[in-house]
C-alpha cells in the first residue's frame, strides 16, 4: 500500500498551474493584474506566437525589492494582504500569491526589478526546479517579467492548446478587459514584433471608443447612478447595435471584470423589452461597491463573486439600465441612408386649401392613441412645385421650433410604409408600424400596471369559431381576460363572441387578436405564470392594435404620432427589439451628392 506523503513543491506549484494558468491569457492576466497593483502608469505587452513563445510584460510600477525576488516566485507569498480582515475587503486586483509561482513551474521565466531608491536593477532565473541567485541587471524603473516556452515540462497540457492566431485572440481579450478597467494607465501590444494596441491613457470614454471603436461609443449612452455604496457607471449600447455573440458585454466590479450570473441576469431583464429574440447587448460598466460587501475569493481566476445583498444589487442594476434605456431623447440610434431625397425639396400631396399652410382632420388621432385629438403645428407646404426651395435652417427650424422635438416634424408618407420627417439636424425616416406598436406597448403595460385597462363593448359582437382547448381557456381564466380589457363568452362548444376588447384596439382584426391572447393563455396556464408572461401578451396585444402598412395618414396623424414618441419610453425599437426611426444629418446626405466637392 502506497504511503501518505507531502508532495514535491515544483509539483504542487505544476498542478496550481492547471488552474491558475489555463492558457497563455490565463498567465497574461495575472501579469497584468500585478503590473497594476504596482501603480503603473505605462504596461508594455509583447508576444510571440500567441503567448506559447514568450510573454514579456514591463511596467513602470514600484518594483520590487533585491531580496523579495525570489520570495515573489514562492507559493502564497504576497504584498497585498497580511490578515483575514484584509481577505474581507481586498482592493488589489491580486491577493492570492500563487499565480507567479505556478506560471514559473511550467516556463522558462526572467524577472527583473527595481525600486526607485536602488542603484540599478535586479534580476533571477528560473528553469523547473532552478532558480538562481539574484544578479545585476540593465532597467528603469519597475518591473520586466519575462515567460518563455510556457508548458515546456508539462507537454500534455501544451497538446491541448488551440492554434496561435487562436490563443492571441485570447490574450487580445484578456488585454481589453485590463485596460478597459485601468483608463489612467498607458497599454502597449505587440504580436510577433508587430504593434497591435497603442492606448493611451485618458477618461473612461475615450478607453472605451478606443478599444471598442467610435460605432460603439456613438450608440451607447453613458450611465452615471449612484446608490448608498454602490456607484454605476459606463456605457450601454441602445438595442439598435445589438450583437449576435456575447463578444461586447463588460461588467466590471471595483475595476475587476467579472462573469457573474446575478449582473447578467438583472442586465438581461433591462434589455427585455427591447431585444430582438436571439440578440446580445453590449455594454462596459463599472461597479464601486465597498470591498467589504463582495467576495472575491471564489474562484482562482477571479472572475466570480459574491455580493453580501444581492437582492438590493440586482435592482440597483436593473433600474439603472432600464433608465438609460427608456429615455427617449439619449442618443437615439443615427445611420446613413443609400439614396434618398434632400428634405427640404421635397413636397408631401396634401388637400390643398387657401394660405399657406394645410389644415387637416385630427380624427385618426383619437385612433391611434384613444385620447382626444390635441392641436399640434404642422409644416408651412409650398403648393406651387415651382416656388424656391424651403430653407431648413431658417423658416421651418425656427418657425416650428425643431431643437424642442428631435424628431422634427413630417413632410410625407414613403410607400405608406415609412413616415419622413425633417428636424434641425436632416432627415429622419419612421418606421410607422414599429412605432405605433412601441407606444401601445407602453401604454397597455402601464394601463395594466393601474388596473385601468379601458373597456371598449363592441356594438356587434364578433363571433368565430373555437376549439375545445379555447373553450377551456376562456372558462378558466376569465377574470384574466377582464384584467386584460377583454369580455369573451361562449356561445356553444364550438363558437364564442367578443363582447368587448381594450379601448385602444378597438380598431384590430378582433377575432385574430381573441385567438393569439387565448393562445397565449392557453400556453403560459395559470395567472401567476401569466403575470410573468405578462409582457409577451401585451406585446401581441400591441402588435394587432398598431397601424398597418399601406394606411394613408395625414401630416397631423403623422406628427401625433411623432410627439408620442417623443414623450415614450423605449421609443426608439419596437416591442421585437427592431429600430423604429434613424436619422442622418444634412452633412450626410451632402457626402452622398458630393456637394461642396
Amino acid at each position: 500500500m502506497a504511503t501518505i506523503k507531502p508532495l514535491p513543491e515544483l509539483l504542487i506549484n505544476q498542478i496550481a498551474a492547471g488552474e491558475v494558468v489555463e492558457r497563455p491569457a490565463a498567465a497574461l492576466k495575472e501579469i497584468l493584474e500585478n503590473s497594476v497593483d504596482a501603480g503603473a502608469t505605462k504596461i508594455n505587452v509583447q508576444l510571440q506566437q500567441g503567448g506559447v513563445k514568450q510573454i514579456r510584460v514591463a511596467d513602470d510600477g514600484f518594483g520590487i525589492a533585491k531580496d523579495e525576488l525570489q520570495l515573489a516566485l514562492t507559493r502564497h507569498s504576497t504584498s497585498k494582504i497580511s490578515t483575514l480582515e484584509d481577505l474581507h475587503q481586498i482592493t488589489s486586483l491580486g491577493f492570492r500569491g500563487e499565480a507567479l509561482a505556478s506560471i514559473a513551474a511550467i516556463s522558462r521565466l526572467s524577472l527583473a526589478s527595481r525600486q526607485v531608491e536602488q542603484i540599478h536593477a535586479w534580476q533571477i532565473l528560473v528553469e523547473g526546479k532552478s532558480v538562481s541567485q539574484p544578479m545585476p541587471s540593465s532597467l528603469a524603473q519597475g518591473t520586466t517579467l519575462d515567460v518563455n516556452d510556457l508548458y515546456f515540462n508539462i507537454p500534455a497540457r501544451r497538446k491541448f492548446l488551440k492554434s496561435e492566431a487562436t490563443e492571441f485572440a485570447h490574450c487580445d481579450e484578456t488585454f481589453k478587459r485590463i485596460a478597459l478597467s485601468q483608463s489612467g494607465i498607458e497599454f502597449v501590444l505587440q504580436h510577433n514584433g508587430k504593434a497591435r494596441r497603442h492606448l493611451r491613457a485618458g477618461d473612461p470614454a475615450q478607453r472605451i471608443a478606443s478599444v471598442l471603436g467610435e460605432e460603439f461609443k456613438q450608440a451607447a449612452a453613458w450611465i452615471d447612478e449612484q446608490s448608498a455604496e454602490m456607484h454605476l457607471h459606463g456605457m450601454v449600447a441602445l438595442p439598435a447595435y445589438a450583437r449576435s455573440s456575447r463578444d461586447t458585454q463588460y461588467f466590471f466590479v471595483n475595476h475587476r471584470f467579472v462573469n457573474d450570473k446575478l449582473i447578467s441576469h438583472a442586465l438581461r431583464e433591462a434589455y427585455r423589452d427591447v431585444l430582438h429574440l436571439g440578440r446580445h447587448p453590449a455594454f462596459v460598466l463599472f461597479l464601486d461597491i465597498h470591498p467589504g460587501s463582495v467576495d472575491v475569493n471564489v474562484h482562482p481566476t477571479k472572475t466570480e463573486v459574491r455580493f453580501r445583498e444581492p437582492r438590493a444589487l440586482h435592482q440597483f442594476i436593473f433600474h439603472a439600465i432600464n433608465k438609460a434605456l427608456a429615455s427617449p431623447h439619449k442618443e437615439l440610434p443615427s445611420g446613413e441612408l443609400t439614396s434618398i431625397a434632400r428634405p427640404y425639396q421635397i413636397y408631401p400631396k396634401t388637400d390643398q386649401t387657401q394660405g399657406g399652410t394645410v389644415s387637416q382632420p385630427t380624427s385618426f388621432y383619437g385612433t391611434l392613441f384613444g385620447t382626444e385629438a390635441r392641436s399640434i403645428p404642422t409644416l408651412p407646404v409650398n403648393i406651387d412645385p415651382t416656388a424656391p426651395a424651403i430653407k431648413p435652417d431658417k423658416s421651418i427650424a425656427i418657425e416650428n421650433n425643431q431643437d424642442n422635438h428631435p424628431l422634427g416634424f413630417a413632410l410625407g408618407q414613403l410607400h405608406g410604409i415609412y413616415i419622413l420627417a425633417q428636424n434641425a439636424r436632416g432627415l429622419i425616416v419612421v418606421d410607422m408600424h414599429a412605432a405605433h406598436e412601441r407606444i401601445l406597448y407602453e401604454k397597455l403595460k402601464q394601463a395594466l400596471d393601474q388596473h385601468e385597462i379601458s373597456m371598449q363593448p363592441l356594438l356587434i359582437p364578433v363571433t368565430f369559431y373555437a376549439e375545445h382547448l379555447e373553450i377551456a381557456a376562456i372558462e378558466e381564466n376569465q377574470a384574466i381576460l377582464d384584467r386584460l380589457g377583454f369580455e369573451i363568452a361562449v356561445l356553444s362548444p364550438t363558437t364564442v363572441a367578443v363582447r368587448a376588447v381594450p379601448a385602444t384596439l378597438q380598431h384590430a382584426d378582433i377575432a385574430q387578436l381573441a385567438r393569439d391572447i387565448l393562445r397565449e393563455i392557453r400556453e403560459y396556464g395559470a395567472s401567476q405564470i401569466l403575470a410573468a408572461k405578462r409582457n409577451e401578451i401585451l406585446a401581441t396585444m400591441a402588435c394587432h392594435g398598431a397601424i398597418r402598412a399601406n394606411r394613408k395618414l395625414t401630416l397631423e396623424e403623422m406628427n401625433a404620432l411623432l410627439r408620442e414618441m417623443e414623450m415614450t419610453e423605449r421609443a426608439a425599437q419596437c416591442n421585437h427589439g427592431r429600430p423604429t426611426w434613424f436619422e442622418t444629418s444634412l452633412a450626410d446626405l451632402d457626402k452622398l451628392f458630393m456637394r461642396g466637392k
